[in-house]
């Protein structure tokens, strides 16, 4: 092929390799644009260091930078030996933001499997909650399984560290210690009473995150967590135990509602245990119900019914009404006051002071109260702190009710006098007979170890206590009415009762009862107070106080005599056999007018009143 080249150049007129040289104009132009793109460059560069600075770290914090709660550790829940009612185990909770992991959909299948779902169901589940930024996927998982859930590394799921409450003595301590939310906070007994000793508080950390969510760097900004406080309750979990078993086990066996047992230092007031049923174990939350979490020994009232009669007594003595002498006739077992028929189930005639507790005659406690005035029997209620609120601490503690004395009349003092008309705790009774027992010195009751005790009151002098504890222990002998209750080798001084309830539709049911023993060991200085009640135990079985509570009584006394080391005060043979169950009172027939049985004794003595306007209230005026 021919050239062109040298054609080319003579048309030029120029030399054919020569190069044309550039226009100095564009080599200016270059270096101008050069200069401005610096000049932008350093210009933006300027506006995003300098100008916009904080704005940007602020959204790169947004997306980078976490505070990561620390959960303050709550603190654990300690019988008085140390061992442990309520303790807080790690656990790990997993949470995500559900638009990045809804974004990675080949993650959601193991998952859901990890989890126990389905995946169309994780997958709605976060489909709902697409705006927002912090959805939990599950809650407090044992650490494990949280790990191996996160080993699938899917994006925008996370964990993080929490506590989960675990109740070691379960059902056995349950109403007592209570129950915390899922959030930590105290929702019952005493861990709603001191939830804020028992909580933590939370720290925090700032770290920074990569796009993955995990994170790569923890800068300087931390603060610690600071764990809750223990408490130290007064309850000792052996004789808790013991309290539970066999009041589950009373329950049980005479088919009643339900019941509960209080057991107290008689010195220092410390509860040492507090047992109610139906119970509930704590760690399952399906099992709190109201009825079962409901501590009865604290939130339930009742009317004391026999159990009062050793106040009364000591009331009068102290007024030098009567002596342990003093001879009361009881005549032929019954009694009419106004429209009132007090009754006892059997006649005894003639009794002293000791017989009247020993065979719990109505009869003899309504003329005793009639006889020092119902200003004196309401004076002498009220010193044994009946009336007051007992301040034991727990959450929905209930008040007792004592009418005053002016709204009394001839009706109302006879049965005050043998335990109606007036309505209490377990507390208020045990709290009552401790004074009994610390002679005249009625201690405060505590749950708790945190404070020391407030002074007792006085509310009788030491010698009419100990000569009502004298009185008291002809109840648990042969002639009495609580030979179940007796432990061998120590004397007890007691008082049983047997009330029946108050009707739906008022006035008092006919076989609806509540059997109540109540009792002090060793009766010469007592060491322990204890009550047990049962709450509407079958009448089939018995339903007195001296055959339902009395035996609950001495397996739990006995049991923590033994635990506790007091030494017997009665060295001796075992206690003779015991008798057979007493037969069931039937109630009296109707004859002209309906006839109610108001109030049974525990040894058989009821009470009756004639004419249908009297049960409507029973304290009510002649």
């Amino acid at each position: 092929m021919r050239s062109t080249r040298p054609q080319a150049a003579a048309r030029s007129n120029l030399p054919a390799n020569k190069v044309q040289p550039v226009a100095a104009w564009r080599r200016w132009l270059v270096i101008g644009m050069l200069g401005l793109g610096a000049t932008a460059v350093f210009g933006r560069a300027f506006q995003l260091q300098i100008v916009e600075n904080d704005f940007l770290s602020k959204e790169g914090s947004k997306r980078h930078v976490r505070t990561v709660v620390l959960e303050g550790h709550r603190g654990a829940i300690r019988d008085r030996r140390g061992e442990p009612l309520a303790l807080s185990a790690p656990v790990d909770s997993l949470w995500t933001v559900p638009n990045e992991l809804l974004a990675a959909p080949e993650y959601l299948p193991a998952i859901a499997q990890m989890l126990g779902l389905k995946p169309r169901d994780l997958t709605k589940y976060l489909q709902d909650r697409s705006s927002k930024q912090f959805v939990y996927l599950q809650r407090q998982m044992n650490p494990d399984d949280a790990k191996r859930v996160m080993a699938i590394k899917a994006p925008g799921v996370f964990s993080q560290r929490e506590y989960r409450r675990y109740y070691p003595a379960g059902e056995v301590a349950g109403q007592l210690v209570g129950f915390t939310n899922m959030d930590g906070r105290g929702q019952e007994g005493m861990e709603a009473a001191r939830d804020t000793l028992l909580t933590g508080i939370p720290g925090s950390r700032r770290v920074i995150r990569d796009a993955r969510g995990r994170i790569v760097e923890d800068t300087e900004d931390a603060k610690p967590a600071q764990p809750g406080q223990d408490l130290n309750l007064t309850i000792d979990l052996r004789l808790q135990y013991l309290a539970y078993r066999e009041l589950k086990n009373a329950v049980s066996k005479f088919k009643a509602k339900g019941g509960l047992v209080v057991i107290a230092d008689a010195q220092s007031g410390e509860i040492l245990a507090m047992a109610s049923q139906p119970g509930f174990n704590p760690n399952n939350p399906e099992e709190r119900k109201p009825g079962a979490v409901r501590n009865r020994a604290i939130i339930d009232t009742f009317e004391p019914g026999s159990t009062v009669k050793p106040l009364l007594v000591a009331q009068a003595l102290e007024m030098g009404a009567v002596t342990a002498n003093t001879h009361i006739d009881t005549g032929p077992g019954w009694w009419k006051v106004g429209a009132l028929t007090v009754r006892d189930v059997h006649p005894h005639g003639d009794m002293d002071l000791g017989m009247i507790l020993t065979k719990s005659s109505n009869v003899g406690a309504a003329k005793i109260g009639l006889q020092i005035g119902p200003e004196a029997v309401w004076s002498g209620y009220q010193k044994f702190g009946f009336g007051e609120a007992v301040h034991s601490g727990f959450p929905g503690e209930a008040s007792s009710t004592l009418r005053n004395w002016n709204e009394w009349g001839q009706i109302a003092t006879a049965t005050a006098s043998y335990g109606y008309g007036l309505s209490l705790t377990a507390l208020h009774l045990v709290r009552a007979y401790a004074g009994l027992a610390n002679d005249g010195l009625m201690p405060q009751l505590r749950l708790v170890n945190d404070a020391a005790p407030q002074p007792p009151q006085r509310t009788v002098s030491a010698a009419t206590a100990q000569e009502v504890r004298r009185l008291m222990q002809g109840v648990v002998s042969r002639e009495g009415t609580a030979i179940r209750a007796a432990i061998p080798g120590y004397r007890i001084a007691g008082k049983t009762g047997t009330a029946h309830k108050v009707a739906d539709t008022g006035g008092y049911a006919a076989n609806r009862y509540q059997s109540l023993f109540i009792g002090m060991v060793p009766a010469e200085h007592p060491r322990l107070v204890g009550l047990v009640l049962i709450d509407e135990p079958s009448a089939d079985e018995g339903y007195y106080g001296g055959v339902v509570s009395a035996p609950v009584f001495s397996t739990v006394m006995q049991g923590g005599l033994r635990l506790l080391q007091i030494a017997p005060d009665e060295p001796g043979p075992l206690m003779p056999q015991l008798p057979p169950s007493p037969t069931p009172v039937v109630p009296l027939p109707s004859t002209t007018q309906p006839q109610h049985t108001v109030a049974l004794g525990s040894g058989g003595s009821t009470s009756s009143a004639t004419g249908p306007k009297v049960l409507a209230r029973i304290g009510g005026a002649p």
